[in-house]
């Protein structure tokens, strides 16, 4: 997570050093939940190894796959975090996880530290809401294979650890059209 942040910004050492004292460790097990709908999310995990699924449950009683998280990178239920309002997804660990946990209090303490987190945290902030922006705009432009090719491009290495129906989902797309995809590409 250091490494991270550093990327972000040019943080002294005494600064990224009150990530020692604030940070907390978490293993999930492989179908652990982080967060369960209708709970408020008051933590950001950063994924030291493993893979999360971000989900909901539609009016059908369909699981809609809205987001993966892999290794070195965060994942919350950011409108909850951020409004203290209750979720509407589920997260769940794919795979055994380990994560390192920033609560809620330990966010601001970092934020009333100095500007260079308060930075950070704008940073970060700005580049979840630009993911989101791109995964909207792909389902307007781009077809559900060049969208595969893109998650493949990017995360082919953990490509065989997402069930088919979690990726189709993901994707918008059924299983079966996936397995006709993934043929075509592969």
């Amino acid at each position: 997570m250091k490494a991270i942040f550093q990327s972000i910004r040019n943080f002294s050492s005494e600064e990224l050093n009150l990530l020692d004292h604030l940070i907390t460790f978490r293993t999930l097990r492989k179908g652990d939940f982080l967060l369960t709908e209708n709970q408020v999310c008051n933590e950001i995990v950063f994924i030291k190894k493993g893979i999360l699924r971000s989900f909901f449950v539609n009016h059908k009683g369909d699981e809609i796959t809205n987001c993966f998280a892999f290794e070195n990178e965060f994942m919350a239920s950011f409108a909850s975090f951020i409004t203290k309002e209750k979720a509407e997804e589920n997260i769940q660990a794919l795979t055994d996880t380990e994560l390192q946990v920033l609560d809620r209090k330990a966010l601001e303490t970092l934020y009333e530290s100095g500007s260079n987190w308060q930075e950070a945290g704008r940073k970060l902030t700005e580049t979840e809401f630009i993911n989101l922006n791109k995964r909207m705009i792909s389902f307007q432009k781009l077809s559900a294979a060049q969208r595969y090719e893109e998650l493949y491009k990017n995360h082919q290495k953990y490509l065989q650890l997402i069930p088919l129906q979690f990726l189709a989902s993901y994707l918008g797309i059924t299983p079966r059209h996936l397995s006709r995809v993934r043929k075509a590409i592969l």
